[in-house]
C-alpha cells in the first residue's frame, strides 16, 4: 500500500507580495522535509494556495510552521481583497490520501489546533470532520459568525478574541475539494453573482458546489469562483458548461477557466475537450500521478 499520506491546503492571506509567499513556502519545506505540490497566488483574491502532502507527523509540523511564519508577517488589519477569509491563514484542511482515515485526520487538525492557539493566541474554529459544534461544520458558518455576530464567537481554542494582526483561523478535516474558476468577459459584478446562485448546491443547483461572484480589478472582468466538494458527483467541466449556459442567457461570453490547486485524480478532467484537459490539467496538477497512487 505505501507509506501513510494526508494533503495539507493551507490558504493564506497574501496573495500581491510573492516573495513573502515564498518565505511562508521555505518554513513550510523545511518542516515537511520535501518541496511542496503546488502553489497558486492571486492578487485580486489577495490570497495563496499551497498544496503539500506528506507523513501525518510531516504534514503536522510542516502547517505549523507554515502558520507561524504567516502570523510573524502578516497584518490582516492592512489587507484588502475580494475573497472572504476570517484571519492571516484562513482555512488549514487536512485531507485522507493513502493509509489514513478521516478520524486520523481529525486528530491531527485537532492537534495542530491546540498547538497554534497556544502558541500564537490565536482564536481556531474546528470545521469539516473536526468540528466540535455543528454548526461550524460549514466553513461558510464560521466566516459569517466572524463577520456579522454582534460579539466574536467562542473559538473552540484559543481566547475568545481576535489576534489584532492573525484574527482567526479554520482548521478541520475533510474530503478532496476542487477549486475552479470561471472568468466572464464582463466588469458587472451582478451578473457573476446572479450566476453563481444558480450553480449552488443550497440552492438547488449542482450537486457539491459552493459559488461566489467575485470582481477581478486587475483585469477588469469578473469571476463566478467556486468549491466542489462532492468530486464524484460534479466535475469541473460540469461547472464550466453550467456557467457557459447561464451567461449566455446574459449575452456574455465565458473567459479562461482557472484551476486553484490540484484535482484528485484523472476522473476529475472527463467533460473538456483533449486539448482543454492538456493545458488545464498538466499531469502536475493530479495529486494521484504527483504521488504516483495510480
Amino acid at each position: 500500500m505505501g507509506a501513510p499520506l494526508v494533503e495539507c491546503v493551507p490558504n493564506f492571506s497574501e496573495g500581491r507580495r510573492p516573495e513573502v509567499v515564498a518565505s511562508i513556502v521555505a518554513a513550510i519545506e523545511h518542516a515537511l522535509g520535501q518541496p511542496i505540490l503546488d502553489q497558486h497566488l492571486d492578487p485580486d483574491h489577495h490570497r495563496s494556495v499551497i498544496t503539500f502532502a506528506g507523513s501525518p507527523e510531516a504534514v503536522r509540523a510542516a502547517a505549523i510552521a507554515g502558520l507561524a511564519r504567516a502570523v510573524e508577517c502578516l497584518d490582516l488589519s492592512r489587507h484588502q481583497g475580494v475573497h472572504p477569509r476570517i484571519g492571516v491563514v484562513d482555512v488549514v484542511p487536512f485531507i485522507p490520501v493513502r493509509g489514513v482515515t478521516m478520524t486520523d485526520c481529525v486528530a491531527l487538525a485537532h492537534q495542530v489546533s491546540q498547538q497554534v492557539s497556544a502558541r500564537h493566541g490565536l482564536p481556531v474554529f474546528c470545521y469539516g470532520e473536526a468540528a466540535h459544534q455543528a454548526v461550524y461544520r460549514d466553513l461558510a458558518a464560521i466566516r459569517r459568525a466572524v463577520r456579522t455576530a454582534p460579539t466574536f464567537p467562542t473559538p473552540d481554542y484559543g481566547p475568545p478574541r481576535p489576534h489584532p494582526t492573525a484574527g482567526a483561523v479554520a482548521i478541520g478535516a475533510r474530503d478532496y475539494l476542487i477549486a475552479f474558476n470561471v472568468e466572464l468577459e464582463t466588469d458587472a459584478p451582478d451578473i457573476a453573482r446572479s450566476i453563481a446562485r444558480e450553480l449552488r448546491a443550497a440552492q438547488g443547483g449542482l450537486p457539491g458546489v459552493k459559488a461566489l461572484g467575485l470582481r477581478l480589478a486587475s483585469r477588469g472582468t469578473v469571476q463566478v469562483s467556486c468549491n466542489l466538494t462532492d468530486v464524484r458527483r460534479t466535475r469541473p467541466a460540469d461547472v464550466f458548461y453550467a456557467v457557459a449556459a447561464a451567461a449566455k442567457r446574459y449575452g456574455v461570453r465565458v473567459g479562461r477557466p482557472e484551476l486553484v490547486g490540484l484535482v484528485p485524480t484523472p476522473d476529475s478532467t472527463i467533460g473538456f475537450d483533449a486539448d482543454t484537459r492538456a493545458s488545464l490539467f498538466p499531469d502536475e496538477k493530479i495529486l494521484s500521478r504527483r504521488l504516483r497512487l495510480e
